[in-house]
């Protein structure tokens, strides 16, 4: 089945814009608060959908206001939220962002209700992982439950990809699960080792990943696109230049929508160049899940690139 699966958080997203990131003991006067929805699986899940996948969301929210308010919000994404579970115990999780006047943002989070996304609750779904195309995957939920939704989508010829983002440390069990890893320069040097700051250190870092058994490798690099290795070509992909507003969700959105393009029969590079687009228009807005793109408008903004040479 053509069908997108995504594994991961759902967060409410507490937004402060301040001037700069205050320093210890430092009290800033900031503007602009707003609570949205956020979490790094629910951006993924909503990008993939709002790009043109047929998407499913395996998650798990608190009974209360804002994770019903979510949820509802996923279903008027035409995401399936047949798998996002209630939990009565616990609220559903938080992330404190700061956004600072350069776009740049800095995050703290608390799991909450994603702590308890167990592999017992993974097991349940396992027909929903067994029957998608691709399965994707970050680490804001346990790392038990990760590993268990790869080795379900392994054991039915799922593909499965990682986004591997907050950046720790894996074992060489759960990379070798995975089909396409997705880090950007501090995630890869964690898991490899190896600094990554240009495309010689990326290729460097891409081998590394190759012999831990994973074929396809992208490794995004901020300005300077994405580093893009697998067995027929290694090449480095640049992106669009635009005006950062905030840079929350960037890379859930380039997630989103390269599995979208390739999931509606892109080819690599065209995949690739829509991720891009999708990504760029989602920095120039406020938010997480408020600044991700339709389909449509990344088709505009990649014509009018083209028009411009670009």
């Amino acid at each position: 089945m053509n069908r997108l699966v995504v594994l991961g958080s759902v967060n409410a997203d507490h937004v402060l814009r301040v001037p700069h990131f205050p320093r210890p003991g430092e009290t800033l006067t900031g503007h602009g608060y707003q609570v949205v929805p956020g979490g790094k699986g629910a951006n993924q899940a909503v990008a993939a959908a709002r790009l043109g996948a047929p998407v499913s969301f395996i998650a798990r929210i608190g009974d209360d206001a804002i994770g019903r308010q979510m949820q509802a919000g996923f279903a008027a994404d035409g995401i399936d939220v047949s798998a996002v579970e209630r939990d009565e115990a616990l609220p559903t999780g938080i992330a404190i962002i700061y956004v600072s006047d350069e776009g740049e943002n800095s995050i703290g989070i608390s799991a909450e209700a994603n702590g308890a996304l167990s592999p017992e609750m993974v097991k349940r779904h396992e027909s929903m992982i067994a029957d998608a195309h691709t399965l994707l995957l970050q680490l804001e939920v346990p790392l038990e439950s990760v590993f268990e939704a790869a080795r379900l989508a392994r054991a039915h010829g799922t593909r499965v990809v990682l986004n591997p983002a907050p950046a720790r440390p894996l074992s060489a069990e759960l990379l070798a699960l995975v089909d396409l890893i997705t880090p950007n320069q501090t995630e890869a040097e964690l898991l490899t080792g190896v600094p990554v700051t240009d495309e010689a250190s990326a290729r460097e870092a891409a081998a590394r990943f190759h012999q831990l058994g994973i074929q396809e490798v992208m490794i995004t690099l901020g300005a300077q696109g994405v580093y893009c290795s697998n067995p027929s070509q290694q090449v480095l992909i640049p992106g669009f230049r635009v005006t950062a507003v905030d840079t929350t969700a960037a890379g859930d959105t380039f997630n989103g929508a390269l599995l979208a393009a390739q999931l509606a029969g892109h080819d690599f590079h065209g995949a690739v160049r829509f991720a891009h687009g999708a990504a760029a228009l989602s920095v120039t807005r406020l938010g997480a899940q408020s600044s991700i793109p339709s389909e449509a408008e990344v088709e505009a903004f990649l014509l009018a690139q083209a028009a411009q040479g670009h």
